[in-house]
Parts: C-alpha cells; sequence; structure tokens
C-alpha cells in the first residue's frame, strides 16, 4: 500500500487551487466528490483558460490556465479540487490565431460559454439582460433527479396526436388561471386540460436556453422579443426564463418534473430543436461560444471566411463536421437519458443533410448516425424537411425507415381544397390516405404512413381560425410594414376580413374549423395541430409572430368557453380517431370484402377523381381483433359550394352506416355520440362546404 501511494503522483496548483489531469473524453463540467472536472476541446486555440466566478458577479475571481501537459490532442481536460458547485459559476477564454478570412477568431478577451453547459446563467429573468455585452456563465449540476417508477409512454406515430405549443405563451395570458404563468410549471398546471382533450403528444417550441432580447426593439409603444426562440445559445440547456422560480444547480428540476408529469398522464413530450445555426449570427454578431471555441468547425464559411446562411438567420451550423456531429448526438442522447424526451423535430433540417461546403448529401452521416444510434433507438425523429436555401426535401429526405417529416404537402394541398378549390380533389385524396407517392415504403427508406406527419396549422403561419378568418397577413405589428411572414397562406376570410360580427361569416368559418379537423384526424398519418386551434385563439392575422410576446401570441383562455362547440368537436374527433385503428393502420382485410383503403365519387367504388370532381369519400377499413369485428370509417368532403349527394358503400344486409359527425347539418355543424343511423339509406347529402364522418355498425359479426 505503501508503494502505491508513492507511485501516485502528487496534485498540481495553478492559481491556488488543486488540480489534476481530468477525464478526457467527457465534455463539459462534471461534478464528483469535492471536485469538478472541467473537459473543452478546440482544434485551433494555443491555450485555454478556466475562469471562476461568484454568483452574478462579472469578474473572475479565479483564472486557471490549463498546464500544457493537461492537454491530449486537441482535449483539455483537469479536475479542480475545493470546489462548491452551488457557490460558483464558470467560463473560458482560449487564445490562438486570429485570421478571419480563414475563420480563425480566437482572441483571449473573449469570455466564452462551454460548448456543452448543462445549465446557464446570464438570462434567468425573462426580457432582461441581466449581464452587460450578453456575457453568459455556466453552472454545474448534478443529474440526481428521482424519477420514479413512472413507465415512459411509447406510442407508435400512428397513434400519436401532436399538439404544437409554446411553453411561454400557452399559460402566459392572464385567462390561463394559472399559479405559475408562462413557466415549465405553469404547463404543467394544465396537463388535466391535455388529457381532457386526448392528445397524446405535446411539441414544445424551443426551451433550450436562448436570448429573447437579441434584436429587442420597440414598435408603436409595444416592446418586441425573440419570443419563438429559434436562437440557441446553450444546446444541452434548458431555458432558465421558463423556471417558475430562478433555478440554481437544480438539474433542470421543473422541466423534469413537468415531462415525469406528462409522462404519468399518458403524454409524450417532443421537443423542436434548432441545429441549423446559432445565437451568434453572422460576422456582426456576439461571440458567445461557438465562434471562439472553433469558428471554423462549427460553422459553414465561404472561401473567404464569411457565413453560408443556409437558416436564413446569419449562420448555418456546420452539422456533417465530425467534431459537430460528435456534438449533436451527444446532446440528444443527454435530452433522452438525463430529461426522458421522447422525440425530436428538427426545424430546417435539410441543413443537417449539407456537407461542409453547402452541398446537400445523397447520404448525410450525421442523419444516418441519429436513425442507428442505440441510446435514440425508440425516439421519434421528426424533419422539417426543408431549409431557407431553396432546399426542399418533402418527400426525399433521407430516412432509413426512422426519420418522419412535417408534410408540407399536406398542408398546401388541404388548405386549398378545404377553402373551395375542389379540383384539388385527386391530390387531396392522395394526402389524405397516406400521402403514399411521396412515403411508400419501397421509396428513400421510408415506412409509410407513418413518415408523414400531418398538419393544416403550427407556430409559423395562420392559426386555424385566422386561416378562415383573413384573406392576407397583417403583421404591420412586427415593424417591418408587413414584408415579412409568408404569402402563400392559402386562407379565405369566408366574406369578411378579420373579426366581424356578421352570423352568416361566422358560422361558415366555424363549419370550415370543424372541417379541418374532421379530415385531420380522419387522414392516414400522424395529425398536428396548433395549441389553441381547438378553442379559435386568434393572433389577429398575424402569421409571422415570432417576435410577440404579448396578446398577440399568448393563447386567450377566455375562448374556451366562448368556444366550447369547437372545443368539444376537436375532443370528440380526436377520441374517435383513437376508437378507429382502420384509420391510423393497416389491419388485417376486412371479414366484409372491403379494401384497406377505397375512393368513392358520387357513385360508390367509382373513384376516378379528376379536376371535375366536387366531391368524394374515403373509406378504410380491416378486421379489429380487439372487437372481432370490421372497422369501417366513411369520411365524406365537400368543399364545394352547393350540395352533393354521395352513394354509400352497400354493407351487409342488416348492417348499416351510422353518422358520427355531420358539419352541414344544425346551424354550425353535429356531432351524433351515440351514432344517427343511415339505415334505409344508400345515399348521403353532403350541404355545401361540409364534411361528414360515418362509421359501419356491423350487427352480424363476432
Amino acid at each position: 500500500m505503501k508503494e502505491e501511494r508513492k507511485a501516485l503522483k502528487p496534485l498540481d496548483v495553478v492559481s491556488g487551487f488543486l488540480v489534476r489531469p481530468g477525464f478526457y473524453e467527457v465534455y463539459g463540467a462534471t461534478a464528483l466528490e469535492g471536485a469538478v472536472n472541467f473537459t473543452v476541446h478546440s482544434q485551433g486555440a494555443s491555450s485555454c483558460e478556466l475562469l471562476l466566478y461568484h454568483r452574478k458577479e462579472e469578474e473572475p475571481y479565479a483564472v486557471l490556465r490549463f498546464p500544457d501537459h493537461y492537454k491530449i490532442g486537441q482535449v483539455y481536460s483537469m479536475i479542480v479540487f475545493g470546489l462548491d458547485i452551488e457557490e460558483f459559476e464558470y467560463a473560458y477564454r482560449l487564445d490562438g490565431p486570429w485570421d478571419p478570412k480563414k475563420g480563425l477568431l480566437f482572441d483571449r478577451k473573449h469570455v466564452l460559454l462551454d460548448p456543452y453547459a448543462r445549465a446557464v446563467t446570464g438570462q434567468s429573468v425573462w426580457g432582461e439582460s441581466q449581464r452587460k455585452d450578453g456575457l453568459y456563465h455556466a453552472r454545474v449540476v448534478k443529474n440526481n433527479f428521482d424519477w420514479g417508477d413512472a413507465p415512459d409512454p411509447f406510442y407508435e406515430m400512428s397513434d400519436l396526436i401532436i399538439y404544437e405549443l409554446h411553453v411561454r405563451g400557452f399559460t402566459k395570458h392572464a385567462s390561463s388561471g394559472t399559479e405559475h404563468p408562462g413557466t415549465f410549471a405553469g404547463l404543467k398546471e394544465k396537463i388535466p386540460y391535455l388529457k381532457e382533450l386526448g392528445i397524446t403528444a405535446v411539441e414544445l417550441m424551443p426551451i433550450f436556453e436562448f436570448d429573447e432580447t437579441m434584436g429587442k426593439r420597440e414598435v408603436d409603444g409595444r416592446q418586441l422579443l425573440d419570443y419563438w426562440g429559434y436562437n440557441t445559445v446553450s444546446f444541452f440547456a434548458p431555458n432558465t426564463s421558463y423556471t417558475a422560480a430562478e433555478e440554481y444547480n437544480r438539474e433542470g428540476r421543473e422541466l423534469k418534473e413537468l415531462i415525469r408529469e406528462l409522462h404519468l398522464a399518458g403524454i409524450e413530450v417532443i421537443l423542436d430543436v434548432v441545429f441549423n445555426h446559432t445565437a451568434e449570427g453572422n460576422e456582426h454578431g456576439p461571440f458567445i461560444s461557438f465562434k471562439g471555441f472553433d469558428n471554423q468547425v462549427y460553422y459553414m464559411l465561404t472561401p473567404d471566411g464569411y457565413y453560408y446562411n443556409f437558416s436564413g438567420c446569419g449562420n448555418t451550423l456546420n452539422c456533417n463536421h465530425p467534431v459537430v456531429q460528435e456534438m449533436i448526438v451527444e446532446c440528444l442522447r443527454y435530452w433522452v437519458s438525463e430529461y426522458r424526451v421522447d422525440g425530436f423535430r428538427f426545424d430546417l433540417a435539410s441543413i443537417l443533410g449539407r456537407s461542409e461546403d453547402g452541398s446537400p448529401m445523397s447520404n448525410p452521416p450525421l442523419l444516418k448516425r441519429l436513425a442507428f444510434d442505440p441510446l435514440l433507438g425508440n425516439t421519434k425523429l421528426i424533419a422539417e424537411a426543408w431549409d431557407a436555401g431553396g432546399l426542399y426535401q418533402v418527400g426525399s429526405f433521407p430516412s432509413w425507415k426512422r426519420w418522419a417529416e412535417w408534410n408540407g404537402k399536406y398542408r398546401d394541398t388541404l388548405r386549398s381544397f378545404l377553402k373551395g378549390e375542389y379540383w384539388l380533389a385527386p391530390e387531396a385524396a392522395s394526402r389524405i390516405t397516406g400521402s403514399h407517392d411521396l412515403y411508400a415504403e419501397n421509396k428513400s427508406g421510408y415506412s409509410g404512413y407513418n413518415s408523414s406527419v400531418n398538419f393544416l396549422t403550427c407556430h409559423d403561419g395562420f392559426t386555424l381560425r385566422d386561416l378562415y378568418s383573413y384573406n392576407e397577413k397583417h403583421n404591420e405589428a412586427n415593424g417591418w410594414n408587413n414584408t415579412d411572414g409568408a404569402n402563400d397562406n392559402r386562407s379565405w376570410n369566408c366574406g369578411a376580413e378579420g373579426e366581424t360580427d356578421d352570423p352568416e361569416v361566422n358560422r361558415l368559418r366555424l363549419r370550415l374549423m370543424k372541417n379541418a379537423c374532421a379530415v385531420l384526424m380522419c387522414s392516414r398519418g400522424t395529425p398536428m395541430f396548433l395549441a389553441g386551434d381547438e378553442f379559435g385563439n386568434t393572433q389577429y392575422g398575424n402569421n409571422n409572430a415570432y417576435c410577440q410576446d404579448n396578446e398577440i401570441s399568448w393563447l386567450d383562455w377566455g375562448l374556451l368557453e366562448k368556444n366550447q362547440e369547437l372545443f368539444r368537436f376537436f375532443r370528440f374527433l380526436i377520441a374517435f380517431r383513437k376508437r378507429h385503428p382502420a384509420v391510423t393502420r393497416e389491419l388485417p382485410a376486412a371479414m366484409c370484402g372491403f379494401p384497406q383503403i377505397s375512393i368513392h365519387k358520387e357513385h360508390a367504388w367509382d373513384g376516378n377523381l379528376t379536376a371535375d370532381t366536387k366531391a368524394f369519400g374515403v373509406l378504410y377499413a380491416g378486421y379489429d381483433g380487439r372487437t372481432g369485428r370490421d372497422d369501417l370509417v366513411f369520411l365524406a368532403v365537400n368543399p364545394w359550394w352547393e350540395e352533393v349527394w354521395l352513394e354509400l358503400p352497400a354493407l351487409p344486409k342488416d348492417d348499416a352506416w351510422e353518422i358520427c359527425v355531420c358539419t352541414g347539418e344544425g346551424e354550425a355543424g353535429e356531432i351524433y355520440p351515440e351514432g344517427k343511423s343511415c339505415a334505409g339509406q344508400d345515399k348521403i347529402c353532403l350541404k355545401p362546404r361540409s364534411v361528414a364522418v360515418l362509421e359501419g355498425c356491423l350487427k352480424r359479426q363476432n
């Protein structure tokens, strides 16, 4: 034993601290017993300093230069003893060459945030920049949250019903009635509502640490912020201003408590992640982290050292560089293992498939690596399959039977069709039945309809109510003279622009919102809709509310009571979808002999849709082993402005179709929870601009 002790190398002393070489394969700052391990890497730096700060102080109380022999390859690692993680913050300074034309931006004056920081200080109070010059420090956390025995819900893509929401905007409005509005805790208070609605997954808009004060300005007396959060500061850290309490070394407790409670409620959590760019912007942007660690590695640069901008936000992350790949993979693994996240939606995901010179790759290593990573094996991977550089990959995104896509073609086609462009019936039927032309299992590694996330609305664009209330965008409040935001909205104001007291217009708008809900919930693929659509939330015609931290973006929960009829309709159709597996998946062959999917015009079994087709029906059929009966669902859609009669496919003797939903009946549409029998009828009348949903009532099957 004495000989072993003599063999141990004595500790070094740096700036008065006992230190020793650290764990080189563990990036970031890791709490040890009585010490902290700090590990970072840089290809171009000539030296690295660790800065230690007292809490909330701007000047370091200690500067520890990594000894030269504490560097292996390009990795600096040092264990510092005698640190209490509750009492300090840390950052780095790196020295090295300054040659912007080569992309080298090393400057010892820049205080840099750890790229692997698990918690960040400097932006803890929403809307207030608490440090001059936008400097950020990191904190060390202990990931010791007790998850208990709560099982993680796991749904197949076909069983997901995704609800996209903004953490702050979901409960910030006074009408939310929450104790902690605008926070993770406030969202947790709304879990009973989410259960009542029936959704099975929430998709949270960016919750990684971001700086909402970037571009802070005032327009017409209203303060505008980077409200959406698509400018990431730190990929490993939750946004501290989304916590109800000012957290310090709490390992993201409020977010973890939220995820645990959502899981207990049977709701998955999908994060909207932004790996296409960062908050550092272009050559005029701030030095936060990556520019100072390895600008030429982390960003796509032109031959003269400027930033490629395929993101539209100033820079483009160099995702397929091996170092950046590794960081992204480790980041996603961290969120899955430490936060139990169930899936990710990748913003402008086509950038993740570009090479280091910006050209599209046929077999992107990052996307393939994520598809086959063991720890991510059950994690949903959803791509926004386009980018701001003009690369549009809906139906051609590299998949390996793992990646799903936001189906932008579903959105565009159904928006146009449902507002009255009936001549799009052939393509509309294709989108409703799973977009087989895009996602056939033998095409580009797709897994059929499970690759299609169907949506009509999301954060980017009109809400569902605004889709039928405005012909044009109204983004004047953004301060860009209404030049920002998409012009291709495929919306219709039903005869009056914006809010109106005209009862006919309002009845029509309500019917069109119901039509959209019914078609979305009866489409093959994964449905997704925007929070608040279920009770008619409005953004007053603003289709690009990225900067509106106010009533334009916040959900007005008073509309829930006002529009209970619409809410009940959504809740009923969500439950209907869950009850009918023939809609969501391929079942064994139906005993009655009907094919799994069939299309019908005015005459049953005539599926020859043309540009002259005014209305059509989609029949889903299959044998449901749970009930021992065939599951038969008939969706009938008439976007035309006159009524149309559709012949119903004949059922076996003594069986009959029952109407569950018919938006053309009554003043604003009807729901029939017990079914309205069509016995003795061989046709159904679809009123102008209406949708009906029927189920087969089979009496003789066992």
